[in-house]
């Protein structure tokens, strides 16, 4: 049996906590502590030895950490698989900040076959000191209350979780309020499926609708998290009559699936169909139009899951649990004054 070393992929000497005082032109206890994501630097000492670790490519050595009885430095994630662009960037955030407080990610996938317990279940064998959850969205994680854990999309009662999220309820209105002020009456929404958060920007869509008194206007097609999902939203608005002038999307995967139905369609956007997503994720530069959206900053919620859970672990105090984040409407091209006000027969 071949045995993978460190030899075996070059012969580069392993990077110390020394190597990184001497660069940082600090001590080594205060490296560790910055490694450890410890109190006792300051935030210019802690930015000096996180910048010398990473032009040395220091790797904290999980394993004798964890040989030593000290934390394992592992935090698992869980999510499931068919999430849409914007998760895959929200794991490059919780990677980015993992690093840079000398964290490891474990990733257990979920599946249709591959449930929550399952997935818990192979974490086990990391050690890892806490978890994040980006999927399923549900109300009662199983691990609630039993090892810090904290969830990343939508609120949950449960005080023994972290919830770090975006104001939903914020952008779905901004996103009504910005067609409503451009003369739509007839705003449609493709949902998320049944999760909790889809159903959170679902009622945020009513209420918004509701508060301009256009709720005999409200249209909720049912979707779901890939642009398949939003193929066939989209095709039943395309199919039923009258249609409306303009398309929330439960996200960008929907929206930018829904505009390529539109032109199969003979609609153009905006001139006939005004459309908004929600993420501002990679995906939306993919859209015919460039796309009017609901920003989230992946970045900026994979660091505050991180952060939550090293201080939870560390049993640092903390005053609330859930972190809302603004919601903020970007507007492009994709939005525009309806061209004739009221419902629109379908295309001949």
């Amino acid at each position: 049996m071949t045995v993978l070393t460190e030899e075996s992929f070059g012969s580069r000497q392993r990077v110390t906590m020394d190597d990184v005082a001497r660069r940082a032109g600090v001590s080594r206890a205060l490296v560790s502590i910055v490694m450890r994501s410890a109190p006792g630097a300051s935030e210019d000492k802690r930015r000096r030895v996180l910048a010398a670790a990473d032009e040395l490519g220091y790797r904290p050595d999980v394993r004798a950490q964890s040989l030593a009885g000290q934390r394992s430095r592992v935090i698992g994630v869980m999510f499931g698989v068919t999430v849409g662009a914007f998760h895959f960037e929200l794991l490059d955030g919780l990677f980015a900040a993992a690093e840079r407080h000398g964290h490891n990610l474990v990733i257990s996938p979920l599946t249709r076959v591959r449930d929550e317990r399952t997935a818990a279940r192979s974490l086990q064998g990391f050690r890892f000191d806490a978890l994040i959850m980006l999927s399923p969205p549900t109300a009662h994680p199983l691990l609630a209350g039993r090892i810090p854990l904290a969830v990343v999309g939508w609120h949950v009662d449960h005080p023994g979780v972290d919830v770090v999220r975006v104001d939903d309820d914020r952008g779905i209105r901004a996103a009504v309020d910005h067609l409503v002020a451009l003369g739509h009456r007839d705003i449609a929404h493709i949902d998320g499926g049944d999760t909790m958060i889809s159903l959170a920007r679902r009622s945020a869509y009513l209420a918004a609708m509701e508060a301009h008194g256009l709720a005999r206007c409200a249209r909720v097609e049912r979707g779901g998290q890939a642009q398949v999902d939003g193929l066939a939203g989209a095709r039943r608005l395309c199919s039923i009559g009258p249609r409306p002038t303009a398309l929330i999307a439960y996200n960008d995967d929907i929206a930018v699936a829904a505009i390529g139905v539109f032109a199969q369609h003979g609609l153009t956007v905006p001139a006939e169909m005004s459309v908004v997503g929600f993420d501002d994720s990679s995906v939306a530069a993919l859209a015919a139009v460039p796309l009017t959206t609901v920003a989230q900053r992946p970045d900026e919620l994979g660091r505050l899951a991180v952060e939550r859970m090293i201080a939870r672990v560390e049993q640092r105090r903390i005053v609330e649990r859930e972190i809302v984040l603004p919601a903020e409407l970007r507007v492009r091209s994709s939005t525009a004054a309806p061209r004739e006000p009221g419902h629109n027969p379908l295309p001949s």
